[in-house]
């Protein structure tokens, strides 16, 4: 009986510590510690002029952009630029970064099909 309790014990050890891995490997992937994600990477910068609300597709004053972001009642609130690394960036209107979604990774499929 004594053994079984061990073994019940070793076993959701081990599945506790599989869980804390495998959610820190995920947290890094959203983290803003992940350079990708980075406020201080230049390409998620509002310093970066793609990123700027000076670049007239990010101007609220530009009817036709399609990057907007709107509150529930159609105001516009901001808007999104996308990183070369795929970082999406979510800026305000007046250009500060208020949010970011971390690029997705892809697997590589020509290594599973190939050609």
């Amino acid at each position: 009986m004594n053994l079984f309790k061990w073994v019940v014990a070793g076993a959701l050890l081990g599945a506790l510590g599989y869980a804390l891995q495998s959610e820190a490997q995920t947290s890094y992937n959203n983290s803003p510690l992940n350079w990708a994600n980075s406020s201080l990477n230049f390409d998620n910068s509002p310093l970066n002029y793609n990123n700027s609300p000076l670049n007239y597709n990010n101007s609220p004053l530009n009817w036709n952009a399609t990057n907007g972001v709107f509150d529930v009642n159609g105001n516009r609130i901001g808007y999104t630029t996308v990183s070369p690394q795929g970082t999406v960036n979510i800026y305000s209107n007046q250009g500060d970064r208020t949010g970011y979604v971390p690029p997705v990774v892809v697997p590589n499929f020509q290594s599973i099909y190939p050609r």
